[in-house]
């Protein structure tokens, strides 16, 4: 991909304009130069930078149909840096900076490769902004079969050269696969060899040259699948989910292929895609591994894996889920163990006031239900684990029931149900409280039957630790009401409340400085003075976070501790919000788009992130106030 030199002599030169786009718009007669004057002048009031095409498009003065239009016209017109700028996925002090290192190779290097090889942005990412924009289709030649007919009207080495590949034919049209499709000198050979009829696409580059080496070496050796081959790439995806730290692999069967996704930081990203074919290989070497049913494929069935990582020297333990699509079976494995070690409960990110008081007035009280609650994926049972640990001692009996055991702690008695043969969570619960336990682990909630007996073993002397799915810190006690456990024994049982999420932490390597914009404060419900002192941060992307912006995640904690007005709040069957009002009033409860707001503040978080995953029920209190009651310095 080139920034310069990628024109032939004939053809006129590229628009120079800082905004580039909006000239061609103008020009295809999209847009007038009253709507042009009048979007700069929005352009320029906005508290954070936008590009004009964003600003265009918020408008309404253009849509992304005409935007795509205008750019497939004008191709010849257009330089990639310049595109990827205008278009606000490059910054132009990296493209200044790229087209230097360019000069160093006296032209023989594409801008696009150097993009990519310095880490100014993702190669995935600038072909799919590619081709989202200019309405290309991008192809993954690893599991396309190219025409090899095609191939024969073409020398390899003009394709090696051009970094080009013919694909199909669609009609009276070729498909041709580029790897920079605004290189217009590359279009001209290809139109010279094969004709005018073309229709352009977008593949990576490097999939480009190994589909060219593999025609170079032999073209006619089928792909090779055999067991063997299969048992190598399950290990290599492992592997590789480990090096990612995933906590979740997706392996799912779609219409044309086999899509593997990954979850990082919580956020669903794409790894990588195999031949349909190999599905069903796949599918039954990993039920061999779970040891699930081989023969069954039509009811969805569970199973575990337990994989001794060589790379990494670690045991990975992994629940795997077969779940029955209209493609084949779907695979999702969680990993279980890939962390190594628990966290210590200093270490989970509470706040130094709120940890005081969890510490004090919840794991040091010697009875009652301590609750820990928030929707999957949101810590819980590492914070639960963290309390575990941080309660067990020689004089202490910990008993635990599970489903399954997801960390071995020393010291503790642990018991992961199996209901295959026989071990069911109410049969186990019944025993527990034979085993003369001080504190009990209940890995969750689920139904009227483990509510209540959590609460039956706090009014017999225990302490119980539990998870539960809600939405914060009141929806826990809400739920339990639900479940029919009266409300005096909810009062006089549940000692505290935790609501937690997990949020993106920005990466400390791209961080940059951001201003909440008008429409952010709004969405929160506070004004510019309620954040004085914030300095909130958003990532750029770089290589040290895959180009996402983040890097690991920052826990956001509610902490509800039930005092006597809280109590008589839930005797009295208040609603929630009267609920959470006396508890900000009289127990020092912040919630958690508070606590999220005092991390963004600290450029831990990003102010996206504040909003679209954490609940607002309610104006948050001023920045100073938060700082203060938590005992956040600035």
């Amino acid at each position: 991909m080139t920034q310069a030199n990628t024109m032939s002599p004939a053809t006129p030169p590229p628009i120079e304009s800082t905004d580039l786009i909006s000239a061609l718009l103008m020009k295809d007669g999209v847009i007038d130069e009253q709507q042009l004057s009048y979007a700069t002048r929005v352009r320029s009031k906005l508290s954070t930078q936008r590009t004009m095409m964003d600003t265009l498009l918020d408008l309404g003065y253009v849509t992304q149909e005409q935007l795509q239009k205008t750019l497939r016209n004008n191709q010849m017109n257009i330089r990639l840096g310049d595109l990827l700028v205008e278009l606000g996925y490059l910054r132009d002090a990296d493209l200044q900076q790229a087209l230097g290192i360019q000069k160093e190779y006296l032209g023989k290097k594409r801008l696009g490769e150097i993009l990519v090889e310095r880490g100014f942005i993702e190669e995935r990412r600038l072909l799919e902004t590619l081709a989202y924009q200019l309405g290309y289709p991008l192809i993954e030649l690893s599991f396309v079969t190219l025409d090899r007919s095609l191939l024969a009207s073409i020398p390899l080495n003009v394709c090696r050269e051009h970094k080009f590949v013919p694909v199909k034919r669609e009609g009276d049209a070729i498909v041709l696969a580029f790897s920079d499709p605004l290189d217009q000198r590359a279009q001209d050979v290809a139109r010279k060899i094969l004709g005018q009829g073309l229709k352009i696409a977008i593949a990576p580059r490097e999939s480009i040259l190994e589909n060219l080496t593999a025609l170079e070496r032999t073209s006619s050796q089928p792909a090779i699948s055999d067991e063997s081959t299969i048992i190598g790439m399950i290990n290599t995806l492992f592997e590789e989910a480990i090096e990612e730290c995933a906590s979740d692999i997706h392996i799912e069967p779609m219409k044309d292929r086999l899509r593997i996704r990954l979850r990082c930081d919580g956020v669903m990203q794409q790894h990588k895609d195999f031949p349909k074919e190999l599905a069903a290989q796949f599918t039954s070497r990993i039920k061999v591994m779970a040891q699930a049913d081989i023969a069954e494929r039509r009811r969805h069935q569970d199973g575990r894996i337990l994989f001794a990582s060589a790379k990494h020297g670690i045991n990975l333990d992994m629940r795997v889920s077969f779940f029955i699509t209209i493609y084949g079976e779907k695979i999702v494995l969680r990993l279980l163990n890939n962390k190594g070690t628990l966290l210590d409960i200093r270490e989970i990110g509470m706040a130094p006031r709120m940890l005081e008081h969890f510490i004090y007035e919840a794991l040091e009280v010697p009875t009652g239900v301590m609750i820990i609650t928030g929707p999957t994926g949101s810590g819980k049972t590492s914070t639960m684990y963290s309390c575990v640990n941080f309660l067990n001692n020689i004089n202490t009996s910990i008993i635990t029931a599970e489903d399954p055991v997801e960390y071995i702690i020393d010291g503790i008695t642990q018991c992961s149900i199996n209901p295959k043969i026989g071990v069911t969570f109410e049969e186990t619960l019944r025993h527990i409280v034979r085993q003369d336990p001080d504190i009990i682990v209940l890995g969750e909630i689920r139904d009227h039957f483990s509510a209540e007996t959590a609460i039956q073993a706090a009014l017999t002397g225990h302490k119980v630790l539990t998870t539960f799915h809600t939405e914060d810190s009141i929806g826990g006690l809400i739920r339990l009401m639900n479940m029919e456990i009266e409300a005096f024994l909810i009062s006089s049982t549940v000692v505290c409340v935790v609501a937690q999420r997990l949020l993106r932490r920005v990466c400390p390597d791209c961080a940059e400085a951001y201003i909440p914009t008008p429409l952010d404060l709004s969405r929160l419900g506070v004004s510019p003075n309620d954040l004085v002192g914030a300095e909130f941060k958003i990532g750029r992307g770089c290589k040290s976070c895959r180009f996402s912006g983040y890097r690991g995640r920052v826990g956001i904690f509610e902490l509800l501790v039930m005092n006597e007005m809280v109590k008589n709040a839930i005797l009295n069957n208040k609603s929630s919000y009267d609920i959470r009002r006396i508890s900000i009033e009289t127990s020092g409860m912040v919630t958690l788009v508070e606590d999220g707001l005092v991390k963004g503040a600290q450029g831990l978080v990003s102010m996206k992130e504040i909003i679209t995953d954490l609940p607002r029920l309610g104006k948050p209190r001023p920045l100073g106030e938060l700082r203060r009651i938590l005992g956040v310095t600035q």
